[in-house]
């Protein structure tokens, strides 16, 4: 008897057992606490819908903000190493020539990165870096001779890019990317939190890219492209200051300049599925669920069917309703 009760109790165990729930699966895969991960995901869900993946970017997706503070500390090192172990040290005695150098590099870095990325708020963000790193080498005393001026120069330039780190991983980690069921969740941003909801019906067409970093570690970006066209659009913005511009050109005192004027695929981070990995398979999952929600023309058929007949069934009660007034 007790054998016999033992084992109806490991079947009842075994067999009523608590499944685990989809939503602690995916917080304990993303590195979140349990009640953190558990809180974010209820908050987003609605009335019966379901968590099918949660995506973050990868951070070699943002190499392009990653090169902004890697080329300032590099660029520090190299300056400084100049000045006091190569063979141009003695070119290098003045602080004025060690200054100059440094603010003709940030200046074509901020240039190149502007135009690369068609943002003038890379060229204002090195040229207000410049403009402090001499304030703080001035107020400091560091301005007495090539040596000084470097070695402040690489200390600053460390520093900075410290920073800029610091920002760069910040911004990296506010993006999240949830998708369910019926739609997909945007978010991100620091400073100002931005979110947008996506249903799968309202996808129209689907842009996918892999730089090179993107094929060898299968990551991505996936743009889903709306009826609206939201996703499409120009990119006309300049990259420096003292420009000028008309139409589809733009120069730096008719020197240097650019402009971007196509239809592309071109949204904002949190806007996108930006460096998600692994790429493939999000893709295909994406495809799949937007598939899903695609009416085919044999369930349009069968939804035009029963509209004519709620519309047959709504005049015939008219009828049967004009009918016994008639008789009354």
């Amino acid at each position: 008897m007790r054998k016999m009760g033992r084992k109806i109790r490991k079947i009842l165990r075994t067999r009523y057992k608590k499944p685990k729930t989809n939503k602690l699966k995916t917080s304990k895969r993303y590195g979140l606490s349990r009640e953190e991960g558990k809180m974010k995901i209820e908050e987003e869900l609605l009335k019966g819908e379901r968590i099918e993946k949660i995506l973050t970017p990868h951070p070699l997706s943002f190499m392009g903000l990653q090169a902004l503070w890697i080329f300032i500390a590099v660029f520090g090192i190299i300056l400084w190493w100049t000045a006091n172990y190569s063979q141009y040290t003695s070119f290098l005695e003045s602080w004025f020539t060690v200054l100059l150098l440094w603010w003709i590099g940030i200046i074509i870095a901020g240039v190149v990165a502007s135009l690369v990325a068609i943002r003038w708020r890379f060229f204002f963000l090195y040229v207000i870096i410049a403009s402090l790193g001499t304030f703080l080498a001035w107020r400091l005393n560091y301005l007495v001779d090539g040596k000084g001026a470097s070695f402040f120069i690489l200390v600053y330039s460390l520093l900075v890019s410290i920073i800029m780190f610091i920002g760069v991983y910040v911004f990296v980690k506010s993006h999240r990317y949830v998708l369910t069921d019926c739609r997909i969740i945007f978010r991100g941003g620091v400073l100002k939190k931005r979110e947008r909801t996506l249903r799968y019906d309202k996808i129209t067409d689907v842009d996918g890219t892999q730089g090179i970093l993107g094929q060898i570690f299968d990551f991505g970006t996936i743009i889903p492209i709306t009826q609206s066209g939201f996703g499409l659009g120009s990119d006309q913005t300049f990259a420096a200051g003292g420009v000028k511009g008309g139409g589809k050109r733009f120069g730096i005192f008719g020197l240097a300049g650019g402009a971007k004027e196509v239809k592309t695929p071109r949204a904002r981070t949190y806007y996108e599925l930006h460096g998600v990995y692994p790429y493939k398979e999000v893709r295909k999952l994406l495809e799949e669920l937007i598939q899903g929600h695609v009416i085919t023309p044999y369930q349009r058929e069968q939804v035009e069917l029963q509209r004519e007949q709620l519309e047959l069934q709504k005049e015939m009660k008219e009828l049967l309703e004009r009918q016994k007034e008639l008789k009354d």
